[in-house]
């Protein structure tokens, strides 16, 4: 049974989360939401996802439009860039793809970023739907309308709001995800917990062991309430102008420490060591008790995420902060916590206050 979540834009409905086990409702919400009678598709996939997935989806949508082509690109961040995307403008010029086709993110992260930066901006804007595959994905970056692409190790400073037309998810890709891309995946839900909702909070620590076995009831239920939370969000700030920025909670410090490390973390590796340094910092602050803080700092480590991290140069982590598109002028916009389920946007904290919190992390093995 389909678990549906409506998102709004400026007062009317946009798009639909559809959250099932299986590919076998994407015909019937494809059909009930777009028109592609007569319409080219293009499924833009990855080298790991393509083999895995995109056949299925290929059948499924060659019976709804006209054409279905494939365009796979190389699985990585590395390829979440402009010539990447200038290679898909090509394809899909040499398809013959006008304003009235549409596009189809089939993965993670990377590849419906990158699509849905490709259907922004090519002919001025055209129809996307995201298919992801990923933790990571299906609870954080499908949903917002948020695209971009990387500009040399600066993430995601290329990009456009552009919403999808539909979000549909099936929760069964994630048994072929690695333990290191699920918990990756966990650092957004876990995120999500801390800044919007303590009850979902206590209900993920006291869940741990099912949802590390990926049992499929619990993984709906988690899904779907990190759904809500980044509906709810994004619904009352689509434009990150304000309250959206809450969802950065983590990752001013975790994009640097991510582009100092070169990407050799995850994203959810560094977000999580983001989000302790935030709870540091917050502390540090006496917004929250020492308690408080080390259970934050915990909540990580059974979802087998870091709390430390070994071989960082501080001072140029924190050189780094100030080039992440989340800088507001000479300030830094940061997330900090007055409790769990209440995190607030701050654009104060200083240089010395991020070096306290990145030396609370940096595990040096001399010491």
């Amino acid at each position: 049974m389909s678990k549906i979540i409506p998102v709004s834009y400026e007062g009317s409905e946009c798009y639909k989360i559809v959250i099932n086990n299986d590919f076998s409702m994407l015909r019937e919400y494809v059909l009930s939401e777009l028109s592609l009678q007569g319409r080219k598709v293009c499924i833009v996939t990855d080298s790991n996802v393509g083999p895995l997935y995109a056949k299925e989806v290929q059948d499924i949508l060659t019976s709804l439009c006209g054409k279905v082509t494939v365009y796979t690109i190389p699985a990585g961040e590395e390829n979440k860039n402009l010539d990447t995307v200038k290679e898909l403008y090509k394809f899909l010029i040499e398809e013959h793809f006008d304003r009235h086709d549409m596009l189809a993110a089939l993965g993670g992260g990377v590849v419906g970023d990158l699509t849905g930066y490709a259907a922004a901006t090519y002919l001025r804007g055209i129809s996307f739907i995201q298919i992801p595959t990923t933790l990571l994905s299906q609870t954080d970056s499908s949903i917002g309308g948020k695209t971009g692409v990387d500009l040399d190790a600066y993430k995601n400073m290329v990009g456009a709001f552009h919403m999808p037309s539909l979000v549909y998810m099936n929760t069964s890709t994630l048994k072929t995800l690695s333990d290191r891309q699920f918990a990756s995946g966990m650092a957004e839900v876990l995120k999500h917990g801390i800044i919007k909702s303590e009850p979902f909070y206590t209900w993920l620590i006291d869940s741990f062991n099912e949802i590390n076995d990926k049992e499929p009831e619990a993984l709906e239920h988690m899904i779907y309430e990190s759904c809500l939370i980044k509906k709810a969000v994004v619904e009352k700030d689509p434009k990150e102008k304000g309250e959206r920025a809450l969802l950065n909670f983590g990752h001013t410090l975790g994009h640097a420490i991510e582009k100092y490390k070169d990407f050799k973390l995850t994203h959810g590796e560094c977000v999580a060591l983001g989000c302790v340094c935030a709870a540091i910092i917050s502390y540090k602050r006496q917004l929250l008790s020492a308690e408080e803080c080390y259970e934050i700092r915990d909540f990580f480590m059974p979802f087998n995420l870091p709390i430390t991290v070994d071989d960082i140069d501080v001072e140029e982590i924190i050189r780094l902060t100030k080039s992440d598109k989340k800088a507001d002028g000479d300030t830094i916009r940061f997330i900090l916590l007055k409790k769990v389920g209440g995190a607030f946007i701050d654009r104060t904290v200083t240089d010395d206050e991020m070096r306290f919190a990145l030396n609370e992390i940096y595990f040096n093995e001399r010491d």
